[in-house]
């Protein structure tokens, strides 16, 4: 692989070739930033009857705060918690507050903006990432959001996963491309950054899909990506369609190649927060490539390497 000072793409301080979140962190802040995933104990509105029932195909019984906090104990408890955990490996972070489990703006306002103001009174807590759905972003949510903005680097996190509308029902999400937008809209307006979640090999899904999606996220130009590979977790819906062969998962080559794609697509600007997801080892049913996690990011690098490729090699903004 080429040398540090041979790499063709701007925004790298470890010879990657695409936008690292350590990159974006470290010039923004001066040292190492880890996340503290908090668990406000907040459902989903496809998952409580509102919109839907059961949540996305794909979503585990803890709603993807499997790596979070305990929600029936305080923030500041969860934080220290899982602070103290992480010291052995980072004795000298801050730290951005994640909360990530649920749907982190369906809930009433003043409430959220509590429990935001709260964590950032936490020690060397310099912002916070919130998740949540578009479709659960309104005006007045919108400006309480806006207002912590002002305050701290405040990333809110949307799950997308894909701009298929075909996709989004087979897997139950619930809500459109459309919806989609004019959630994103409502924050990037006010000057709020943005990170798109997507997932690559949702069910039926072929490769073309999957570019046409980060091509169009890519024209948004938000302020990240996170890339998921789907995971099949005991006791969900896709596990059935996965265990009735219904659902075949792509082997590491493809997903590599997938993203390596992907990369090349969005705009170099753009902050990749991951390239590859986390399923719990104890739910996972496939693939169990995907605990392999290193091998993953090294095959990515690699394919880049191979390719003399970078991310924004192929945006082309209309």
């Amino acid at each position: 692989m080429n040398s540090i000072k041979d790499n063709p793409f701007a925004y790298s301080r470890d010879n990657k070739r695409y936008h690292t979140y350590n990159h974006y962190l470290r010039g923004r802040f001066g040292k190492k930033v880890s996340k503290i995933s908090l668990n406000l104990g907040l459902s989903c509105p496809n998952r409580d009857g509102v919109k839907g029932i059961g949540g996305c195909i794909f979503c585990s019984r803890s709603l993807s705060g499997d790596f979070g906090g305990d929600p029936s104990q305080s923030i500041e408890r969860q934080f220290e918690d899982i602070r103290m955990k992480m010291r052995g490996k980072w004795q000298e972070s801050l730290y951005i507050a994640y909360f990530q489990a649920g749907t982190n703006t369906y809930a009433d306002t003043a409430f959220l903006k509590k429990a935001f103001e709260k964590a950032l009174t936490l020690d060397n807590v310099v912002g916070l990432s919130i998740a949540t759905r578009a479709d659960c972003i309104d005006e007045q949510k919108a400006d309480m959001l806006a207002e912590l903005s002002e305050k701290t680097y405040l990333v809110v996190e949307l799950g997308l996963q894909t701009i298929h509308d075909s996709t989004a029902q087979l897997i139950n999400r619930c809500h459109t491309y459309r919806d989609f937008l004019q959630g994103y809209e409502l924050l990037t307006k006010r000057g709020i950054n943005v990170c798109i979640h997507l997932i690559n090999a949702l069910p039926h899904e072929d490769r073309d899909m999957m570019f046409s999606t980060a091509r169009e996220v890519g024209l948004l130009r938000p302020h990240a990506v996170k890339l998921h590979l789907l995971h099949v977790l005991k006791g969900t819906p896709l596990a059935d369609m996965f265990l009735s062969g219904e659902y075949q998962p792509m082997d590491m080559d493809e997903y590599i190649d997938i993203v390596c794609g992907q990369l090349e697509l969005f705009p170099p600007e753009t902050v990749i927060e991951r390239v590859t997801g986390d399923g719990a080892k104890a739910d996972l049913l496939a693939p169990l490539w995907s605990l392999k996690k290193f091998c993953v990011m090294n095959g990515i690098d690699k394919e880049l390497g191979r390719r003399n490729s970078f991310q924004g090699r192929l945006f082309q903004s209309e």
